[in-house]
């Protein structure tokens, strides 16, 4: 049987936008089209007989008139277990230019999330070796958890940690508009040699259309979703999801979009549940393994309740806030505990680990009401004993949640040491309960 092919011509272009016309009824909306012979586009708005087009590039050298053929199939990789290990871009195509092996079967980069009925439901803990986040905000297995910080406050350090220490058995990770510098430096000094062995790194850099930074985060998943089918615990890493929204934002405009909240279309918080919905727990009954999930959000100026952070915040099992202060007073990783929360908790530490936790959080919190007074000179050592307490707790806690990079450490040890500390502050914690499981 012969395909036809269907052609259309180039009617206008102006900016990224491309109107083209000729393609009739055939034109659908996420269609693959070949521009001049040379440069792929897809089709994200209609308007009677024609249609505006996006490049995976430029229209440099694209003139009226210019042939468009309708490519037609959908967007699909194949990946392989032979891709861990290995850095790809946007398309899944090797950036080291050496050959990469497909894998036997297609896998839809816009593939819908698995059926709530037909999902497992989120496992025990997963230890990640960060001390803060398996004492305080802990990540069980096919949870899904936000990173919300600004700038420069040590999002991509965490990231590395995570995927360099945490107990899974392959890290999928998305750059999704980095800056082109900084891979090389975060390949190298951050991930290391260790951790890129046990990583599918993806990336889109910034200068990259915008069509071409969605499609990473669109790639990524794709590829933990062929890893979960092979029975295995994913753990999937995206910095940033504020970037894919920004990237989204720039094609729903492009398409005629109306701009909505700062400027963000309607279109970006349909396609942020549904990008987002596909990792987590797999189908037991299919054989499948787990997808746990950790997104960035890059918080402009640091506001929190700015559309995208509170979009993504609601859809996540939980939230570790970086903040800047803490960051500059040089404690690293900069986890704001009290704004920071795991929605698996208190469930997924035994009776004992709970109260450990519990004693230190309050101390913590004590300390950070009081510490005003105490700079000044207000506050009275003896006025109240657990106030006291919480004092002579507070160095000795940031001392325990400041953490380098290729130091990680067991859950029990970090709540022994914890314990250790606690005690050592004047706090008594009930024998019943460190002897409760």
């Amino acid at each position: 049987m012969v395909e036809i092919e269907i052609h259309g011509t180039v009617h206008s272009v102006s900016g990224l936008e491309l109107t083209g016309e000729g393609l009739g009824n055939t034109a659908a909306i996420g269609a693959q089209v070949l521009v001049a012979g040379r440069i792929r586009g897809e089709i994200v708005g209609l308007e009677g007989s024609r249609f505006r087009v996006l490049p995976y590039g430029t229209w440099e050298g694209v003139s009226a008139g210019a042939d468009i053929r309708l490519l037609g199939e959908e967007a699909c990789i194949r990946p392989s277990l032979e891709w861990q290990g290995r850095v790809l871009d946007a398309f899944a195509a090797p950036m080291d230019r050496m050959p990469l092996p497909d894998g036997p079967s297609d896998y839809r980069l816009r593939a819908s999330p698995p059926e709530a009925f037909g999902r497992r439901r989120v496992g025990p803990k997963l230890e990640t070796g960060v001390k803060a986040i398996d004492v305080f905000v802990p990540l069980c297995r096919g949870q899904r958890m936000g990173i919300f910080a600004g700038s420069g406050v040590g999002k991509s350090t965490l990231m590395a940690m995570l995927a360099r220490q945490s107990e899974v058995d392959i890290v999928v990770m998305a750059l999704v508009g980095e800056r082109g510098r900084e891979v090389q430096d975060f390949i190298e000094r951050d991930l290391g040699k260790d951790g890129l062995a046990r990583t599918v790194l993806v990336v889109a850099t910034s200068d990259q259309p915008p069509l071409t930074r969605r499609q990473a985060a669109w790639t990524a998943t794709a590829i933990a979703e062929f890893f979960r089918d092979q029975g295995k615990h994913v753990l999937l890493l995206m910095d940033s999801v504020t970037r894919f929204a920004m990237a989204q934002r720039e094609i729903g405009l492009a398409a005629g979009e109306p701009p909505t909240t700062k400027g963000y279309t309607p279109t970006i918080f349909s396609e942020l549940p549904r990008m987002l919905e596909r990792s987590g727990p797999g189908n037991s009954a299919r054989g499948q393994g787990d997808i746990s999930a950790i997104y960035t959000v890059l918080v402009e100026g640091d506001d929190l309740s700015e559309p995208i952070s509170d979009s993504v915040r609601g859809i996540l099992d939980g939230h570790i806030i970086l903040d800047r202060r803490i960051a500059e007073k040089g404690r690293y990783p900069a986890i704001d505990l009290q704004r920071s929360i795991s929605r698996m908790l208190p469930h997924c530490h035994i009776r004992a680990e709970r109260a450990i936790m519990a004693a230190a959080r309050r101390g913590i919190a004590i300390h950070a009401e009081n510490e005003d007074l105490i700079k000044v000179g207000a506050y009275r050592p003896g006025t109240d004993p657990e106030s006291d307490m919480a004092a002579s707790f507070a160095p000795l806690a940031e001392q325990f949640l400041s953490q380098k990079l290729d130091h990680p450490q067991s859950s029990a040890e970090s709540f022994a040491q914890l314990y250790g500390m606690l005690t050592e502050a004047g706090y008594a914690i009930d024998p019943a309960e460190l002897s409760a499981q």
